[in-house]
């Protein structure tokens, strides 16, 4: 068996033993080196060509987005991010996956050693995920310019509920690679869209810093709701970290609920958990997209949504940086319609305008 071949990229000589005995512990996976900075990494790679990479973004020399800029461009490698589990950590990591980043892993400051082996199996997972990733598609892609938000949008708002209905709602779930993906989307959303909510898979402390990646380059307006918040238009709703989105009918308005029951799918937030809430209280008047992502969260919650009525979109393959969720969807033949990443946002808009026929 042809073995992934992987190279661990961090000033830490703790870490760098750590994360040595964790993924030599999967018998597909082989450690070939261990480099202490980008420079020493750089001709690493020259001569030991690994299939993977694991980085720190803080290291001497040369910070990790900087090596990964360059190596993006000059030598495409699927990267798995290890980064620290704070607020600054958070903005970094993101920024990584924009430059290629296949996924990360989040370390926190206290416990380090104890937290990665106890995190083994996701590092594993991970590691076997960046090995099969089109590399291709990790293309660094131009970041949208900061939009400038309307100061009043409310009268085109109030305009497109009359022309398309004011019942209508977006339900979109994505993981692996659905940073990027949704801001892709989210970036071609105007300001007078329907409402749209958002559960990815993301750790807690990520949440406020990807909401606001959002924010910044749409004319919607983005935000982590709360329990019992009111649904709005022209609105991006974000699933928190650690806490289920689901979306009832209550007084002709489609309210929030956070819950903090257990995981679905191993996920917290779950897609599912949006989806089969979405289906019950907006059915036809919905718009259901799975994107990018690792495993099968979603693919049941959309069949739940199809059957209710509402139009389903799935993200094609090729855009996809792992074809787990929304192929699952696909397998199980609940995708009204299969579309590049780059068109979802015209699709989207074109089945609210003709009333999601």
């Amino acid at each position: 068996m042809k073995k992934i071949r992987v190279l661990i990229i961090d000033d830490s000589l703790l870490i760098r033993k750590v994360l040595t005995g964790v993924l030599n512990t999967a018998p597909d996976i082989e450690v070939i080196g261990a480099a202490e900075d980008p420079l020493v990494a750089r001709e690493m790679i020259k001569q030991l060509n690994p299939d993977v990479l694991t980085l720190d973004i803080e290291m001497p020399h040369m910070n990790g987005l900087t090596f990964l800029r360059n190596l993006m461009r000059l030598r495409p490698t699927p990267v798995v991010m290890i980064s620290a589990l704070t607020e600054q950590g958070a903005d970094a990591t993101l920024n990584a996956m924009a430059l290629g980043a296949v996924d990360f892993v989040a370390k926190p400051k206290v416990n380090v050693e104890h937290t990665l082996v106890d995190y083994a199996e996701e590092i594993i997972e991970k590691v076997r995920l960046a090995a099969n990733t089109n590399v291709q598609v990790m293309k660094i892609r131009e970041e949208p310019p900061h939009i400038e938000k309307e100061l009043n949008p409310m009268q085109r708002i109030l305009a497109a509920r009359k022309t398309t209905g004011f019942n209508k709602i977006i339900a979109l779930g994505s993981s692996t690679g659905g940073t990027e993906a949704i801001k892709v989307i989210m970036k071609s959303m105007p300001a007078d869209s329907p409402p749209i909510l958002i559960t990815q898979h993301l750790p807690a402390a990520f949440s406020e810093s990807f909401v606001n990646h959002i924010d910044s380059i749409t004319e919607m307006t983005a935000s982590i709701p709360v329990h019992g918040q009111v649904v709005e238009w022209g609105n991006i709703y974000l699933a928190p970290g650690n806490k289920h989105m689901e979306v009832i009918r209550s007084n002709n308005q489609y309210v929030i609920q956070l819950q903090n029951s257990e995981p679905v799918n191993r996920h917290k937030p779950s897609v599912d958990v949006l989806f089969y809430a979405a289906a019950k209280c907006a059915g036809e008047n919905a718009v259901c997209v799975l994107l990018t992502g690792m495993g099968a969260d979603g693919a049941v919650g959309m069949k739940a949504m199809k059957a209710a009525g509402a139009k389903t979109i799935v993200q094609d393959e090729a855009s996809s940086v792992v074809w787990g969720m929304p192929g699952a969807a696909f397998k199980l033949g609940c995708a009204d319609y299969v579309v590049p990443l780059d068109d979802i946002a015209a699709k989207i808009l074109t089945l609210v305008k003709s009333g999601l026929r």
